[in-house]
């Protein structure tokens, strides 16, 4: 196969460089230009530069909901640690609601800034581990104040039976907590700034690809709240003390999650190279094509700690209830 005319290729593509140093790759083994030059424009592995800005904001819509759905360390951890906490549909998807108006808002700010060339700061190697630090920080005080400052590993006792000892999760903090993990940067945010904020015609819609983007990334997480919200309820319990195991759960998940964002963060400031080694496969979809410690940190956190905590104290749980119960 004749390798790709680049002058027959389009316009070129503003952040390539950035995108190619991210994954790892050339771009060209997986996308012929003679598919561009076909007309196949709507790409969200590599979007074309200089857009028209209806496909521009519609590219971001559709980044936002796979950013959304796909593993990411800044989104789903967070989401999951409250939504469970809230122990209701209504109150996941209020979880999720607000955690994803923070990060849109924030994206949209980002994106205007990016537009007046105010955001190259935001590529800097280190911004990642910051945020990482001060998601940690947060996740990990919100998991302090619901377990009543006890530390996770000392949920022994009280027994859930008899009020667990814990406060309800913090809906508020959820806001915090998207605006702060909205500055973390990846390929999606790689791809907004440098290649659909500057197809728009001018400053006044700056903000726009970033807010259609947290818009997608909303509908996605609301969703999901609202679902695992639902599912904290369907464990077969009394509901005071499913409320209880829930409130647990998200504080442990919080807890143990602050701590493994810290510790991510200061391992990304002390050994980068470390902290940005990935495994590479062949999807070609950002947070699935490239394995890292984002990738890591997300299934960890929900899989390892949250799932694992809700199913443990469950069954500790229906134990306690079937000896109270017993004559």
């Amino acid at each position: 196969m004749p390798a790709p005319d680049r002058a027959r290729c389009g316009p070129p593509r503003i952040g390539r460089d950035a995108l190619d140093g991210l994954v790892g790759h050339d771009d060209t083994k997986y996308h012929p230009c003679g598919l561009r030059g076909a007309g196949v424009v709507f790409d969200l592995w590599q979007p074309l530069a200089h857009l028209p800005v209806g496909l521009a904001l519609l590219t971001a819509l559709a980044l936002g909901v796979v950013h959304g759905v796909t593993p990411d360390e800044h989104t789903w951890p967070i989401t999951f640690s409250y939504a469970i906490g809230s122990y209701s549909t209504r109150r996941g998807l209020a979880a999720g609601l607000m955690f994803s108006a923070a990060f849109t808002v924030q994206r949209a700010i980002a994106s205007e800034l990016a537009y007046l060339s105010l955001a190259r700061w935001m590529q800097a190697p280190r911004v990642d581990a910051v945020v990482y630090l001060l998601v940690g920080a947060a996740m990990a005080l919100a998991g302090r104040h619901v377990l009543r400052g006890r530390a996770p590993w000392r949920l022994s006792l009280p027994d859930p039976v008899d009020g667990g000892g814990v406060r309800p999760v913090p809906l508020p903090m959820a806001v915090l907590h998207g605006f702060i993990a909205g500055w973390g940067v990846g390929a999606f945010a790689i791809i907004l700034y440098t290649v659909l904020v500057p197809a728009m015609p001018s400053a006044a819609l700056g903000w726009a690809p970033g807010f259609c983007f947290g818009l997608g990334t909303l509908a996605v997480q609301a969703a999901a709240g609202a679902l695992f919200g639902w599912w904290s309820r369907r464990r077969g319990m009394p509901e005071e003390m499913g409320r209880t195991v829930a409130t647990r759960v998200a504080g442990r998940t919080l807890a143990y999650g602050g701590v493994a964002f810290v510790g991510a963060g200061l391992l990304a400031l002390v050994a980068p190279g470390i902290a940005g080694a990935a495994v590479l496969t062949p999807l070609h979809v950002h947070n699935l094509h490239s394995l890292g410690l984002g990738f890591v940190l997300a299934m960890g956190i929900v899989l390892g700690i949250g799932v694992v905590s809700l199913i443990s104290e469950t069954r500790r749980a229906l134990r306690s209830l079937r000896t109270v119960s017993a004559p």
